[in-house]
């Protein structure tokens, strides 16, 4: 009922930067935070940044200053500017948000995207 489709993935050299994209799409009456998380090879997945569907946003300590998160609620999509980019940020980053559909008793769901890959590498 609810689709994720995320964009802007690739390969950077370091201190580059990148733009991720992510709209929600289907039956949707609400949506409440979004988020990214991303997952490094032999890792787990970790939280990157969130945004409440007031703008209020909170970041992990190791982008803090050099990722910034934004969400345009006419269009259900969120952004995350990467700037600064570090090989340590390598890994694939996936789009996470809370939306309640159009369903009957009304209920919150977690949707996650697809996942793009981002690289950072000389």
């Amino acid at each position: 009922q609810v689709q994720l489709m995320e964009s802007g993935g690739g390969l950077v050299q370091p201190g580059g930067s990148l733009r991720l994209s992510c709209a929600a799409s289907g039956h949707i009456y609400s949506i409440n935070a979004m988020g990214w998380y991303r997952q490094a090879p032999g890792k787990e997945r970790e939280l990157v940044a969130t945004i409440t569907s007031g703008g209020s946003s909170n970041y992990a300590d190791s982008v803090k200053g050099r990722f910034t998160i934004s969400r345009d609620n006419t269009k259900n999509t969120v952004y995350l500017q990467m700037n600064s980019l570090k090989p340590e940020d390598t890994a694939v980053y996936y789009c996470n948000t809370n939306v309640r559909p159009y369903t009957w008793p009304p209920k919150n769901y977690d949707y996650w995207g697809q996942g793009t890959q981002v690289t950072v590498s000389s």
